[in-house]
């Protein structure tokens, strides 16, 4: 076994997580300071058939609550909610003062969920609408969710939506048969921009500068200043489907898979984006050292960390791709089967980097800052999806 921890090691870093900082992987604006829910930080662990909120300074179960078999969890940006995605649509679990309610935005196929510019923007897949909150309504929300501004899709397809800080929407662009690139409309629905070279667009991520990049089949697209930048693959087929950013720097990475055929869910490569002068490299991990879309955060000072299959947190350099250092968290684990199986993730908030561990049924804290495990809690359930919601 791999550690011997007790929970009062957290005592030290409750006054760091109860800062609130937004991971740096997921930036998401805070609600006005007179819409914030009194309350600390939460993690919450979706298991089959169920979630559980923990306090993140404790690790102390704070409730848990049915679901259906298997949910989707995403921080909704409001510091009060996680968005829980079911067959009927968007549910929102309120995590200060537990409860999951039955406010619901319906939804055929739920969705992205994604938290920017002080908004809360939800993705039907089934019909391309955009559904848009205002997130310091949502945190202050009463026994209704506020009015909120919806955009109709044109045609139904996998995708995402992002609302810039200017009002203007990135949206996909696809269909049944496929999807091959974003465009951006203004507040009429006028289109502004458009680039079509993004044959399998999955996934997005904002970092410095309101840059926003998504992951092509081929490549990568990155939208900055009102125009699109196509970025393409060193392989013939390079498929990115996921970008991990932090809002403070140019720099993206991004997960990578070089291979059609490839069976399973494990990646050995990583692509590394540099928007500012808009290259994209391919890195090749050590061998022993693999990883799923659930494995890669990025940390306080911008670092990459990712959760790999040898059982180490590695700390990677964005700009390089090099792993500086690495802690063994949890034993080395196999791919799944399914990609909504469980195995291992991290998600990292402020300066902590929490990892699911579901062959032990654990949820593991490491700081960041010290490159240590500063906490453990045995879970009564397999943990599957994680969100931390602060």
């Amino acid at each position: 076994m791999k550690k011997s921890l007790h929970l009062g090691a957290l005592a030290g870093v409750a006054a760091l997580m109860l800062t609130g900082c937004q991971s740096a992987g997921e930036p998401a604006s805070a609600p006005s300071p007179e819409a914030e829910p009194a309350g600390s930080s939460r993690v919450v662990i979706g298991s089959e058939g169920g979630v559980a909120v923990l306090d993140a300074t404790t690790l102390e179960v704070l409730d848990t609550f049915d679901t259906e078999a298997f949910v989707r969890l995403n921080p909704a940006g409001d510091g009060r909610h996680a968005v829980v995605t079911t067959s009927e649509g968007f549910q929102f679990l309120d995590v200060q003062d537990p409860e999951l309610t039955d406010l619901v935005v319906p939804a055929a196929a739920a969705g992205h969920v994604v938290a920017h510019a002080g908004l809360t923007v939800l993705y039907d897949d089934a019909t391309s609408d955009t559904t848009i909150f205002d997130s310091a309504e949502l945190a202050a929300r009463g026994d209704s969710l506020p009015e909120p501004e919806v955009i109709d899709g044109v045609t139904a397809h996998h995708g995402v939506s992002v609302v810039l800080e200017d009002g203007s929407l990135l949206t996909t662009v696809g269909d049944e048969s496929g999807r091959s690139g974003v465009r951006q409309t203004d507040a009429a629905g006028d289109e502004l921009a458009v680039n079509t070279d993004c044959p399998g667009v999955h996934g997005e991520g904002t970092a410095e500068g309101e840059t926003v990049v998504f992951g092509c089949e081929n490549g990568a697209l990155v939208f900055q200043d009102g125009a699109f930048t196509k970025l393409t693959s060193p392989d013939e087929y390079g498929r990115i489907g996921n970008a991990y950013v932090s809002e403070t720097s140019p720099l993206v990475v991004m997960d990578y898979k070089d291979d059609p055929d490839a069976e399973g869910y494990l990646l050995h490569a990583i692509a590394l984006v540099d928007t500012a002068v808009k290259t994209l490299e391919k890195v090749e991990l050590p061998d022993g050292v693999e990883y799923t879309y659930r494995g890669v955060g990025r940390g306080p000072a911008g670092e990459a960390v990712m959760i790999a299959t040898d059982g180490n947190l590695h700390t990677i350099d964005p700009a390089t791709g090099e792993i500086t250092d690495s802690l063994q968290v949890v034993d080395p684990w196999e791919g799944p089967t399914e990609w909504q199986d469980p195995h291992p993730a991290v998600k990292v908030f402020g300066d902590i980097a929490y990892v699911t561990d579901p062959a032990d049924s654990e949820l593991v804290a490491v700081d960041l800052t010290t490159g240590e495990i500063v906490g453990a809690v045995q879970l009564d359930e397999v943990p599957n999806e994680i969100a931390v919601v602060g």
